[in-house]
């Protein structure tokens, strides 16, 4: 698709006045989004790029809008399944909840500058290497293999930027607001919230190793590429805070977005192999395979998301494994007394707790058995419990349900 220098400027000019528009009215001054706040905007990104797509649609022809749509929707699952991560980053360094929207905010910025590179970097080796398509599909199907196995041990927050980090300067073990420095005895200091960003930052270089051969192995139209990825990033920020409380019941996510990866590395082995010019492999003609047409890998992307978030959110598993995780998850965040300053946010992570107690209460002996560290989780929900009836009784917080956490 030929596409204007002009229209590249305008497109680009709009996409960084959304992530302005996004800072300054809804993340420069720290707040706790409510879920209506999160769900509007949600839709109201998504809705910005379903519009552009029809409108590429309309002036590009189906080819570009099918193959837009296809590499939005691949990318924007695959921007969930980085939420997981975020997740995990946030939990680990104890971030604020109303500082979370800044270090999203920044996360996404960050993934948007990483992949643009990574993008105009795949175009040019597209153009002058035939053969990275044998790559970009070997990459995709290792990816696909690695999604499949489990990472419940990994310490998602301590990689190897944040180590780095931590020896080069001094660090403090509190936030100081959203301070990236602080100055502690005298000396100037780096906060949580700079080692925060930094993991985040170090993981979207990863996500994109993935995501952006991905993206090649459905259109290589540097400019849809670009926009596909821009638009399934913006509005990740309020899609975590409306998604988040099932993200852990998301249990077939991973396995559906291998099957999508591992189908578009051979999609991309078979366009390398149409295109052969590789002198070892049919003396350097092109092989006569078949290729994926855009509207059987859109059919296939829907279809794998659609079956697998179905049996995801029906799954009797999917429900033990989103109370677990959840009751961990929550009685942590309300006995960390750096987690929030508002008492209506405590009230609520404490209200879901009684509610991912009684779920786990109900579990039947199959899926109580996927309570890894039982008598742990069970200690740090007594816990929490005490820690509320002592606020209730200083008349800091609402009485509870019954004060029994577990039979």
């Amino acid at each position: 698709m030929t596409v204007s220098p002009l229209v590249w400027i305008v497109t680009i000019v709009v996409i960084l006045a959304l992530l302005a528009f996004d800072y300054f009215f809804h993340v420069r001054k720290a707040h706790i989004p409510t879920l209506r706040e999160s769900a509007i905007w949600s839709a109201a990104y998504v809705g910005v790029a379903v519009l552009f797509g029809l409108g590429v649609l309309v002036f590009g022809g189906g080819g570009p809008g099918g193959e837009y749509f296809a590499g939005y929707i691949t990318e924007k699952a695959l921007s969930v399944d980085n939420l997981f991560v975020f997740l995990i980053i946030m939990q680990s360094f104890r971030v604020p909840r109303e500082d979370q929207q800044k270090v999203l905010l920044f996360g996404i910025a960050f993934a948007l500058v990483a992949r643009t590179g990574f993008i105009f970097l795949g175009a040019a080796l597209i153009n002058q290497f035939a053969w990275i398509f044998y790559l970009f599909g070997v990459i995709l199907i290792l990816t696909a293999g690695n999604m499949l196995k489990s990472d419940d041990e990994d310490d998602e927050a301590d990689n190897i930027a944040v180590r780095a980090a931590k020896k080069l300067v001094h660090t403090t073990d509190h936030y100081d607001g959203d301070k990236l420095f602080t100055e502690v005895d005298g000396k100037r200091a780096m906060t949580p919230m700079l080692l925060v960003m930094i993991a985040i930052g170090a993981t979207d270089i990863l996500f994109a190793l993935d995501s952006i051969p991905a993206i090649f192995g459905l259109t290589q139209d540097t400019f849809l590429v670009f926009t596909a990825v821009a638009f399934s990033l913006l509005g990740l920020r309020q899609l975590f805070f409306l998604i988040e409380g099932l993200l852990d019941r998301l249990i077939y996510l991973s396995y559906g977005l291998a099957a999508i990866l591992a189908f578009i590395g051979v999609k991309l082995i078979l366009h390398a192999l149409h295109e052969n010019n590789l002198p070892f492999i049919n003396d350097g003609e092109h092989v006569p395979v078949i290729e994926v047409s855009t509207a059987v890998s859109l059919s296939v992307i829907i279809g794998v998301l659609v079956v697998t978030v179905a049996a995801s959110l029906l799954s009797p598993a999917g429900r033990a494994q989103n109370a677990i995780n959840g009751a961990r998850r929550h009685a942590t965040s309300y006995l960390d007394a750096e987690y929030t300053k508002d008492a209506d946010e405590r009230e609520r992570i404490f209200a879901k707790l009684l509610e991912e107690r009684d779920q786990i209460i109900a579990l039947g002996p199959k899926y109580r058995a996927k309570v890894r560290r039982e008598e742990e989780l069970m200690a740090l929900l007594e816990r929490a419990r005490d820690s509320h009836e002592q606020a209730v009784e200083r008349g800091e917080a609402q009485p509870a349900g019954p004060s029994k956490i577990l039979d």
